[in-house]
């Protein structure tokens, strides 16, 4: 057999065929029976393959799967690999003495004859990786780019073969099994910006270092996850809500944050055009502020994670460095619903730089017309000025003289306010100086936290936290910007 690495997909098909032990069946809808057909293609497919199922009539995948109210979406394929595995496992149930079984399904829209539509699907395998195990399960969703129907539907062939043969023979680490699954496919032709894993063979693996790793190696530009540690796909769980954005380090979370978060949200729900019932709060962590000496720490995310998971926190991980690109992103699974933005003054003050904007042909007006021509509105906490004297704020900004026409259009057609009734006593707590004071034992820092965030730091030993710590004298407050 040739390297893994140079495996091609009919290869990788007919491995799995000649693996005698592995045993099951195919259930696809909307863009073809190309996975299977894969299979049925590299030979050797009568010791693998049970059935293949194909129900593209609406009432027909009723019959078997059970309603639903959206035919291409995780909860049918859901649906799709439980009903298929029981089916299998109780029409042949003399297999499984012999047999790992398998149930792969997809549900996928694929480019539309007008090319109106953007191809987009979700895929699972449900399968043994031991003889008689209960079974472990893989559920990703895809974004396909080909501007042909026939490519996508090539793509998603090779995807499901890649999926299957990564399930049992690539698994040895998450870079490992993303780059098996990804094998032939770059990103201009298939984007992954949900993938979760569950059961026994994958106890160890934590899904929030899979949707890091999914950002950190470029399948896709953002993902998130909730506070119970549940891998979210961002366009289902954004669409057409109003979203309170906040994007940071987080390292740790403070009483500031808290402040800015309580506080922009009470402006944010008086907005016309928000709907209390229908707002969620995503609180962002770019790579560029999960990574330090050129490195991302998975210890260091995960402590983050936890802490932001424990407050009961949606978290987005993405590769947007500037805020107009993430903005530009949210409108589009929003549904260009508002969205509220939460920023430092000293934030907004690099929004205005126009050097972050050089590689834009417009500059920074383009950048504005892409990201804040959206329905969108900032809300700015402000900080202690730097003379220590009072704050620095929206009302007293400054701009170099050429932008000032400009802050002054954001202000008046409501894109930008100051956040009020703030609490002015915070505004001298940094979470640079926060985590140092919990690395050097200094306990202080418990003045500077939540409660609650207090409690996780201590119970779970974050950020360097140790129990033995020994109370140092305080070093001098900063007096500038958080």
């Amino acid at each position: 057999m040739k390297n893994a690495r140079n495996l091609t997909t009919e290869d990788k098909a007919l491995l799995v065929n000649l693996t005698n032990d592995i045993y099951g069946a195919f259930a696809e809808i909307g863009a073809g029976q190309e996975v299977a057909a894969n299979f049925f293609k590299a030979g050797g497919s009568s010791g693998t393959i049970a059935y293949t199922r194909s129900e593209y009539d609406m009432k027909v995948s009723d019959s078997f799967y059970g309603k639903c109210k959206r035919y291409v979406c995780e909860d049918r394929l859901i649906q799709m690999l439980d009903t298929e595995y029981t089916t299998l496992s109780q029409t042949l149930p003399e297999k499984k003495i012999d047999n790992r079984f398998f149930v792969f399904a997809n549900t996928v829209e694929s480019l539309n004859y007008h090319k109106t539509n953007q191809g987009q699907g979700w895929i699972g395998l449900k399968f043994q990786m031991k003889i008689g195990a209960e079974p472990s399960e893989i559920v990703l969703h895809v974004k396909m780019h080909d501007n042909s129907h026939k490519r996508q539907q090539e793509a998603l062939g090779i995807l499901g073969v890649n999926l299957i043969h990564a399930a049992y023979f690539d698994q040895n680490t998450i870079d490992e099994f993303l780059a098996a699954l990804t094998y032939r496919l770059p990103r201009e032709r298939v984007e992954i910006d949900m993938l979760r894993v569950l059961g026994p063979d994958f106890a160890h693996i934590d899904n929030r270092l899979i949707a890091l790793n999914l950002v950190k190696n470029g399948l896709t530009d953002a993902t998130m996850f909730d506070q119970s540690r549940a891998v979210l796909q961002p366009s289902t769980a954004l669409y057409k809500k109003n979203v309170l954005l906040m994007r940071g380090r987080f390292r740790p979370m403070t009483k500031v944050h808290v402040d800015m978060i309580e506080k922009g949200m009470q402006q944010y729900l008086q907005e016309p055009d928000v709907n209390p019932d229908n707002t969620c709060v995503v609180l962002e962590l770019t790579l560029k502020d999960l990574t330090a000496d050129g490195k991302i720490s998975e210890k260091d995310f995960i402590d983050r994670a936890e802490l932001l998971g424990s407050m009961g926190y949606t978290v987005m991980i993405s590769n947007y460095l500037k805020h107009y690109k993430m903005i530009e992103y949210l409108s589009s699974i929003t549904n260009d619903q508002k969205i509220g933005v939460l920023l430092g003054i000293y934030n907004l003050q690099t929004i205005f730089d126009e050097k972050y904007y050089t590689t834009l042909r417009g500059g920074l007006l383009e950048a504005f017309g892409r990201g804040f021509g959206h329905n969108i509105k900032m809300f700015v906490y402000p900080a202690m000025s730097f003379d220590g004297e009072g704050t620095y704020g929206v009302e007293n900004f400054q701009l170099p003289d050429h932008l000032t026409g400009l802050f002054d259009y954001m202000k008046k057609t409501n894109k930008v306010e100051q956040i009020h009734r703030y609490d002015n006593e915070l505004l001298h707590i940094l979470s640079d100086d926060v985590l140092k004071k919990i690395q050097d034992g200094n306990l202080s820092w418990e003045n500077d936290v939540p409660e609650s965030v207090m409690k996780a730091i201590k119970f779970m030993n974050l950020f360097g936290y140790q129990s033995d710590s020994f109370s140092k004298v305080p070093e001098p407050q900063k007096v500038h910007s958080n």
